[in-house]
């Protein structure tokens, strides 16, 4: 015979797909009813508009019908009440003050000074290969006014669920979690904001996305030495700042500017990464340094930091970024090994 206990067993192998925990464990499972040898579930939401109740329908209808005698399973929808979501959301974040959710993460911010560099491109590309070497990788966009990630990594038409005031689930895509003002806006919307709501959006980002257990959390900074990095780095004083520059003159003297506001803010440099650092010809093969060269390792040197490589300038990687097809996760790829090695350099200076 069929009984409820068991039946809430097998639901207890059953994850909701955004938050990573049990719907048992999340309470969201309202009651169970057993009809001979017919199971119904009915099934509580954060939202009736839920885009992957269809996936945590099928997760139901496979645990239960492992259970012996099992033979229909119907799955009932409802919608959480808005004390039910309040519970959820203590459940999820804890009661009391609210805590650093980055306490047991290695926090990078990837800054360059200025724009132009690819700094963008080179911190999604890094959050994928580091996600493929096996870590749990969040990715926030700093950068509100210019955000740039979503089309990166493929989101652009994506919005994240906002379970309650308070709760908002970060996007997933290649295994990184991923928070960005392109993805809570219409797309064109222009943003005309100062420096202290632009601050109170990177709290939200950081306190009020549900992020769950993450080995590292990039965070791609704004161009610039202003008020945000600034504010972030003094929010995230553990965080370290990982520097972007191409072989440019210019553009390594303006990243040594973010290095030195670091050094002010006693956030340690972790490393510089060169961008765009040479092109290989298709037909000779042989490696040309359009803008410079050397500049990337001898920032490094001036800011006492690690120099973890160079990113040659590439079609694919800019095809890719266009399209939101980001190759960096595929060791088999020439730029997944680019991205590998320093994703594992990365690794190792933590």
């Amino acid at each position: 015979m069929i009984s409820k206990e068991t039946i809430f067993e097998a639901l207890k192998n059953v994850l909701d797909p955004e938050i990573k925990k049990s719907l048992v464990e999340l309470n969201m499972i309202k009651d169970v009813e057993i009809l001979g040898q017919d199971v119904i579930v009915n099934v509580t939401l954060t939202t009736m508009g839920c885009p992957l109740k269809d996936k945590i329908k099928k997760d139901i209808i496979s645990e239960i019908k492992k259970v012996e005698e099992v033979e229909n399973v119907e799955v009932v929808y409802g919608e959480m009440t808005k004390e039910q979501k309040q519970e959820m959301i203590q459940k999820l974040q804890g009661k009391g003050e609210r805590k650093n959710p980055f306490a047991n993460t290695r926090v990078i911010a990837v800054g360059s000074g200025k724009g132009g560099v690819g700094k963008s491109t080179v911190t999604a590309n890094l959050a994928v290969a580091m996600s493929s070497l096996g870590y749990k990788v969040g990715l926030i966009d700093a950068d509100i006014l210019g955000y740039s990630i979503p089309q990166i990594m493929g989101i652009n038409k994506e919005r994240p669920t906002i379970i309650e005031e308070g709760v908002i689930m970060p996007i997933e895509k290649k295994g990184v979690k991923v928070i960005s003002m392109g993805n809570l806006i219409e797309k064109n919307d222009a943003l005309i904001w100062r420096g202290p709501i632009l601050g109170q959006i990177l709290t939200q980002f950081i306190y009020d996305v549900y992020w769950g257990e993450l080995d590292y959390m990039l965070i791609d900074l704004p161009p610039g030495t202003g008020d945000v990095p600034l504010s972030l780095m003094q929010s995230l004083p553990k965080a370290e700042i990982l520097i972007v520059t191409t072989p440019q003159i210019t553009a390594a003297s303006v990243a040594k500017r973010l290095g030195f506001m670091a050094a002010k803010t006693n956030n340690k440099i972790t490393g510089v990464v060169e961008n765009m650092s040479y092109f290989i010809c298709n037909n000779c093969s042989e490696k040309h340094f359009i803008f410079g060269e050397g500049e990337g390792e001898k920032l490094s040197s001036e800011l006492g930091a690690a120099y973890l490589g160079d990113i040659p300038l590439m079609t694919s990687i800019r095809e890719g970024s266009d399209k939101g097809n980001i190759l960096a996760g595929d060791i088999n790829t020439e730029i997944g090994k680019i991205y590998n090695k320093i994703a594992k350099k990365l690794e190792h200076l933590g």
